[in-house]
């Protein structure tokens, strides 16, 4: 809003990145629309996100719309592949909010659990659901099943992620989780929602399985199937999504693209 007004007193052109969910939420309230209109183009992280600005934009102001996507450091692009361990581990990296859908993992582990299945399930980080969470877990007496980790280094999460056998991130919303993407560069298979972005980076069967938002029967077959699936499997899964990640989301490549929108359409509007 700021750089906006600025612009109308006869400063800079700007623009600005678009990340999603929250923005697609209140969008009248931010003023979407008149900020797209004002700007010399507009980031959107997926193609998902650039859909969802479509539909706040006026149609001639469509092509200020670009995808530039996340990336991810060149160390966990060029990460050495580890084996995918027999331990029956599984590790959610997510702030504890309502959008990440936590809970369900508590309703999925249960039903596992009922069926005789040995596992863990670590939470990696913190955030306002950890007290419900943790109410939820021993109401269900299934503290056994998990580990709740609190914030971690970035190398904690890697090592977290790198000593389970899948990622599972059961989010109602998103924009695109960097969670996945790290999981998938580190050659583990994940466990996603098909929801926002997530669909652009997961595809079933292939680099994990995508099952929809609030389905707890569908979770806990994504998470059974993980149980089962031989070591070799979730290799072969995660050397795909590895693949799928550095196509899409190496930093250098993104960060080429955003310089050259600064340099052609910001850049123009300010000549």
């Amino acid at each position: 809003m700021v750089a906006m007004l600025c612009r109308e007193l006869g400063g800079p052109a700007f623009s600005f990145t678009v990340h999603g969910p929250e923005e697609f939420d209140k969008p009248e309230f931010l003023g979407l629309r008149e900020k797209i209109r004002r700007a010399a183009f507009v980031v959107a992280v997926s193609s998902f996100g650039r859909g969802q600005l479509c539909r706040w934009a006026r149609p001639e102001d469509w092509q200020k719309l670009e995808v530039v996507r996340c990336g991810v450091d060149e160390d966990l692009l060029h990460a050495p592949a580890t084996p995918v361990p027999a331990d029956p581990r599984l590790v959610c990296v997510a702030r504890m909010s309502e959008q990440k859908g936590q809970l369900l993992l508590v309703e999925a582990a249960t039903l596992l659990a009922a069926e005789g299945f040995d596992f863990q399930i670590v939470l990696v980080g913190d955030g306002p659901m950890r007290p419900q969470l943790e109410e939820a877990i021993e109401r269900c007496g299934v503290a056994n099943r998990f580990l709740l980790t609190g914030p971690q280094s970035g190398a904690r999460v890697r090592e977290a992620i790198v000593r389970s056998r899948a990622l599972v991130l059961p989010s109602f919303a998103e924009g695109l989780p960097v969670a996945l993407m790290e999981a998938l560069a580190l050659r583990r298979p994940v466990i996603a929602t098909a929801v926002a972005g997530n669909p652009e980076l997961v595809e079933t069967g292939v680099s994990g399985w995508l099952v929809p938002a609030g389905s707890v029967e569908a979770l806990v077959g994504a998470m059974r199937a993980v149980l089962r699936a031989p070591t070799m499997k979730l290799e072969e899964m995660g050397r795909a999504g590895a693949a799928v990640v550095a196509r899409q989301h190496d930093v250098s490549r993104e960060a080429r693209k955003l310089a050259s929108l600064f340099g052609s359409k910001q850049g123009r509007m300010d000549s």
